[in-house]
């Protein structure tokens, strides 16, 4: 029992007591109340996830509300995105409900309360009730017209419903305390007239109800028994039990369930903005395409980039359910992504820079079909044939003139295992008149038994199809764009954030559907958008194969009795060391960025260095894992697996050590 409690979060434990306390379980009700002025994005994905995960776990209905009481900034278009979203997300609402279904009875309470003293009509200017409101260090002072009588605010708002009033000249408002230092209580508005369309009642009202008047009441309507909300919302908790309360004395015997808030801290992504007016000033100003451009935190854009549910779903569990704000770094969402594609996606060949490489000792008019494995993650995906010839597509960053002995590519003299095909040997290269290497003149050996370092992915020109690849990168190039009190967050748009080229595919692809998703080996993972025609693939590039922030953060000091210099000078295989020793006691979102660090170190060791950490006892597990994610990303780079290699990584799948059997696993 005690392990079963440990599990639960505090809003659990909220439930599980009020249960305790005598609250049938077939009382609870949960919902998701959107505001439809806009599309959702990763931020509501926490909210969703609580609500509905709820639903879920207790058996519960969670209806799909719509606070739909802005007519002015709301469209159907958001209603419908929206339900998109929470069905792609593999969640299902009990009922679909909108506050407006309530606009009668809110008015009807809204009367009543004016007859009960407790709500008056209001004619300030909006600049006077500002002024007359107080600060939070100031009281307020009262209305001059807040004693009206009731005869008088029921005939203003009865008029003020039919229309014969222009828009600001009156207002509803609760009458509460001026005094209360909770501004929130100083007579708070509870209506206003508003002239726009509505998007479901149409012209039939031209006065609203506020926010505040409207949600809890919606609640309280719905039989909601635990109205969750972001910490954002703790203010308004008063105010909230304050309507309840008064309203409960309406309809107690029909109504006989009163609706609790509770609150719990939002998500807050780096590099990202979770403001939905925010977001939709990029869409006016053109800086993105749309709603759904895969550079948005929407989830219609993170769908259209790659995004899966289960990745999702998989980080909103991992960010798990706090009281107080943080912020989470983005890398810990871009990990989910990697982790789920990397299981489910097949692996093919394209060539996003091409250089070409011409193999001379191979017959003009020959052609091969070659077997290629889809992905090794999954047994149950099968292979491939890919087709091979004289001439081949290989990216320029693999191949150089001269090179060290840790560049484990191409290089002049040197031989690479070309993916699931022959071995071969640059011999010569043609250059045009700016010096830049055209083609590339190698030799090929059928001998795929001899041991080279290096395996680079190709595509064989006279087969290869063409695809426009989009890579995206963050939106931001701070973490914190709309942090800057001095500064307009769009000051901080990255203007690299999208990158539009031409790329050779392996021609398996041709017939790939709008939005299947794949790993080009050695690049990163790609889904086709929905701009593609049978004509013209388009590709969004989803997320690459590891971090490429990561080297752009600081690095954390290992040694602070260390000067600078010292530390600099530490060989990359001593500070992966170092980072793994205390790897196994470090939180999820540590271990994430460890990782990535150690996967950045990588690109500076040498086989020679690791290997001799195969052996690290048994005990040091944390060591061992740092070797792994090591061996992973030098293997990812071309280094040939042998025996050895082999040998290590049975033995840690073997292991009991959870996160290293993990590692292992991805190799």
């Amino acid at each position: 029992m005690s392990g079963e409690s440990k599990s639960l979060n505090f809003i659990e434990h909220i439930i599980e007591e009020d249960l305790a306390n005598g609250l049938s379980k077939d009382k609870l009700r949960f919902r998701f109340p959107p505001e439809p002025n806009g599309y959702l994005h990763i931020g509501h994905t926490k909210a969703i996830g609580i609500s509905f995960g709820l639903g879920e776990k207790y058996k519960a209905p969670v209806n799909l509300r719509f606070d739909d009481t802005n007519p002015a900034k709301e469209e159907q278009e958001y209603v419908d995105a929206i339900k998109r979203d929470i069905e792609w997300l593999g969640y299902k609402w009990e009922n679909e409900l909108y506050s407006s279904d309530y606009f009668q009875k809110l008015y009807d309470w809204a009367v009543q309360m004016i007859k009960d003293g407790r709500a008056y009509v209001d004619s300030q200017s909006s600049e006077a009730m500002a002024e007359q409101k107080g600060t939070p260090t100031q009281v307020g002072t009262n209305s001059p017209y807040r004693n009206r009588s009731v005869e008088e605010n029921l005939d203003l708002f009865q008029r003020m419903k039919a229309g014969e009033f222009e828009a600001g000249k009156h207002i509803l408002r609760a009458k509460i305390d001026m005094e209360d230092p909770n501004m929130l209580m100083r007579d708070p508005i509870m209506y206003r007239i508003l002239y726009a369309h509505h998007h479901r009642t149409g012209d039939d009202w031209c006065i609203y109800p506020m926010y505040d008047w409207t949600h809890g009441e919606s609640d309280y309507i719905e039989q909601i028994s635990h109205s969750l909300c972001s910490l954002e919302f703790k203010p308004h908790r008063k105010l909230y039990n304050w309507f309840r309360e008064h309203v409960y004395e309406y309809s107690k015997e029909i109504l006989p369930l009163p609706p609790k808030q509770r609150e719990f801290a939002r998500l807050n992504l780096s590099y990202t903005i979770m403001s939905k007016r925010k977001l939709l000033r990029l869409v006016e100003k053109g800086i993105v395409t749309g709603w759904d451009d895969p550079r948005m935190p929407t989830i219609s854009g993170l769908r259209r980039r790659g995004y899966t549910p289960n990745s999702i779903r998989k980080f909103i569990e991992k960010v798990g359910v706090a009281k107080r704000e943080n912020v989470i770094d983005v890398s810990l969402l871009e990990f989910c992504i990697r982790e789920d594609l990397n299981k489910t996606t097949n692996r093919v060949m394209a060539v996003l820079n091409p250089v070409k490489v011409i193999i001379t000792n191979y017959p003009d008019d020959k052609e091969e079909w070659l077997e290629a494995e889809n992905n090794q993650e999954d047994a149950s995906a099968g292979y491939r044939k890919v087709p091979f010839s004289k001439e081949i597509y290989i990216e320029k960053e693999d191949f150089k003139e001269e090179a060290g002995n840790k560049f484990f590519r191409l290089k002049l003299g040197g031989e690479v295992r070309l993916k699931n095909a022959y071995i071969i040997k640059a011999n010569s290269v043609i250059k045009g008149d700016n010096g830049e290497v055209k083609e590339i003149h190698c030799s090929y050996d059928t001998d795929t038994s001899k041991k080279v370092k290096g395996t680079l992915h190709w595509v064989s020109v006279k087969h290869a199809i063409t695809a426009e690849i989009r890579v995206y990168d963050r939106l931001f190039s701070d973490e914190a764009p709309d942090s800057h009190p001095d500064k307009d967050f769009m000051e901080f748009i990255n203007p690299n954030s999208l990158k539009v080229s031409t790329a050779y595919l392996e021609p398996s692809l041709a017939d790939a559907k709008i939005g299947e998703c794949f790993q080009f080996q050695r690049l990163g993972y790609f889904n086709i958008d929905d701009d593609s025609t049978p004509n013209q693939l388009v590709f969004n590039k989803t997320v690459g194969l590891r971090d490429s922030w990561a080297k752009q953060k600081p690095k954390p000091q290992n040694n602070q009795n260390q000067s600078k210099p010292q530390q600099q000078k530490r060989p990359a295989i001593s500070v992966i060391k170092q980072l793994g020793k205390k790897y196994t006691n470090l939180s999820e979102e540590k271990q994430l960025k460890v990782k990535n660090e150690i996967q950045e170190l990588a690109k500076g060791v040498a086989y020679d260095e690791l290997e001799p950490l195969f052996g690290t006892a048994v005990k040091k597990a944390g060591t061992r894992i740092a070797v792994m994610i090591t061996l992973k990303e030098m293997l990812k780079s071309g280094l040939e697996q042998n025996n050895t290699i082999t040998e290590f990584i049975n033995k840690a799948l073997e292991d009991k050590n959870e996160l290293l059997v993990n590692e292992a696993k991805t190799i």
